[in-house]
């Protein structure tokens, strides 16, 4: 009897579980038994397992063998336990030292012919790994620079299992043939979902080199152009309402390029689900710059929260992660749909239960809507005549609930562009890279400010601490009171307010708000004028 055992990891949503692959043999009738709740895709894996391993110059043990994944109880489906798979087989059948395999971790899938092929979500899988106590990882060539992100682990990319097989034996390693430069990898393809990243922002990251949307490009919309650098600075939810054509889109194509540039933690938190969903660009194993995800306005509610058949896959809200996630047309998404986003904009994570499982998967994102004021789009317009009735405008408008609408800190109406301002010289319009500037600044100030804290954005400081650990000044909040006692202000409003307010400090160098940064915060907040400059900083 030959027993050996390996290790792959199992994806639950964005998260990692270790399994144990075990195989043993027994004498018998030759039979190959998969054991250990796998799906119809791993079940495949027999074959293609049997005949990696005789393409591979390998024997193929002519006994009873049973390969076991443990635990049983955890579902586990794809195709990236096949090396680990093999490597226990082999070393079942003593063709490799069962010793060298047991503290190895291996993701991959393998071909026919013993090529090792890449596969989504290497990373998660090699954080679950470290995180485990693994210090040793073998993953498919093509993918070993996403599983070198990870410290303190030690990296070994393959590109068949004849290779795989001579670095465990002490063997001289055969050289395998090459991809020709300027010809497509095969062994790429169904790595990344084909046009899944046209969407997500991430196949033109912003601020990864020219011919990217710039702010000095928009012609007018000041009041927009500061609710933008609040909401960069700040971390604060947006909404834009105006008529057609007025630049909403625009705007909000402007907005991840004032975002500053991710973290180490960070990028490695968007890098990861982008790899377990499928869009993470070829050759670029690391996101290091702010997503930007606007889903069409006929997108499901699984589609923006997560969901699929079996185990939940990642939403919009998660490839948002870190980012910006902009719903164009906000009226027309579905009301399930629009409510569903309220638990993760009060969290920074959205939980999705299914007859599978319930996956937690990371959603902290900038929410940025626009909408048009009515169905045709001319309510309100002076000069223009609407052919909508009261009712009808009433119903639309209602499309998005209370509810959503008060977890968003800055409401911002668009006029419709002059033709002074569109056809005028715009030399002393600002460029993104200038409010980026002010942006990093302002939050330089609000890291500085809580340091000692889990928070580091004004947008995610809990209202009881800015009520009782940084007040503004004295008197400052007196307007933004009167207008909680008229009904203009929810309780989340008022905390919102502050919010808003820090972040106008900020943006302005003071150290704390005061009565004309609450001002301009509530007339952001609520878009009602209270006589203060629409520029943030300006007096």
């Amino acid at each position: 009897m030959g027993f050996a055992r390996t290790c792959s990891v199992a994806l639950l949503g964005v998260e990692g579980v270790v399994v144990e692959v075990q195989a043993d043999l027994e004498p018998g009738v030759a039979a190959f038994t998969l054991v250990g709740l796998p799906d119809k895709s791993l079940v495949e894996s027999r074959d293609r397992v049997r005949a990696a391993v005789v393409n591979s110059g390998g024997e193929w043990p002519q006994r009873k063998l049973t390969v076991g994944l443990s635990p049983a109880s955890v579902p586990k489906g794809g195709s990236g336990f096949d090396l680990a798979v093999a490597c226990a087989v082999l070393g079942a059948a003593e063709r490799v030292d069962p010793r060298e395999i047991a503290d190895l971790m291996m993701i991959g899938e393998l071909g026919l012919d013993g090529r090792v092929r890449p596969v989504r979500g290497v990373l998660p899988a090699v954080l679950a790994a470290s995180e485990a106590g693994y210090r040793q990882v073998v993953v498919p060539e093509q993918t070993a620079g996403e599983a070198a992100l990870v410290p303190g682990v030690s990296v070994l990319g393959v590109r068949s299992l004849r290779q795989l097989i001579a670095v465990l034996t002490d063997e001289p390693v055969p050289e395998e043939e090459t991809q020709e430069l300027g010809r497509p990898d095969p062994m790429l393809a169904g790595l990344t979902l084909p046009g899944a990243g046209m969407g997500t922002g991430v196949a033109a990251v912003p601020g990864s080199g020219a011919g990217l949307p710039d702010m000095a490009e928009v012609a007018g919309q000041r009041a927009a152009r500061t609710a933008l650098e609040v909401a960069a600075a700040g971390g604060h939810h947006l909404f834009l309402s105006g008529p057609p054509g007025a630049g909403k889109t625009m705007l909000a194509e402007r907005l991840p390029g004032l975002l500053p540039p991710l973290t180490q933690q960070e990028a490695l938190e968007v890098t990861a689900v982008h790899s377990v969903a499928g869009v993470l660009p070829p050759g670029q194993p690391l996101v290091k710059s702010a997503p930007y995800c606007a889903p069409h306005h006929s997108a499901t509610m699984a589609a923006l929260v997560g969901g699929g058949n079996g185990l939940p896959r990642p939403g919009a809200v998660s490839l948002a992660h870190r980012g910006v996630l902009f719903l164009d047309e906000a009226p027309e998404f579905s009301g399930k749909a629009l409510d569903a986003l309220r638990q993760p904009l009060e969290s920074g994570h959205v939980v999705v239960a299914r007859s599978a499982g319930m996956m937690r998967m990371p959603a902290r994102f900038l929410l940025m809507l626009a909408a048009n004021p009515c169905p045709c789009g001319r309510y309100g317009l002076v000069g223009d005549v609407c052919e909508c009735t009261p009712t009808t405008v009433r119903r639309y408008q209602a499309r998005l609930s209370g509810p959503l609408l008060d977890r968003v800190d800055l409401r911002v109406h668009v006029e419709a562009v002059s033709r002074a301002e569109l056809t005028g010289a715009r030399a002393g319009a600002e460029n993104s890279a200038s409010v980026a500037d002010r942006v990093r600044e302002a939050r330089e100030r609000a890291a500085a400010r809580f340091q000692d804290t889990p928070w580091r954005l004004n947008s995610e400081v809990p209202g009881h601490e800015l009520r009782t650990r940084w007040q503004p000044f004295s008197g400052a909040l007196r307007e933004a009171e009167r207008d909680m006692e008229r009904g203009l202000l929810t309780a989340r409003g008022l905390d919102r307010v502050l919010r808003v307010a820090w972040t106008v400090a900020d943006l302005a160098g003071h150290d704390r708000p005061e009565a004309p940064d609450i001002a301009q915060a509530l007339q952001l907040r609520t878009g009602i004028s209270h006589g203060v400059p629409v520029a943030a900083g300006e007096r």
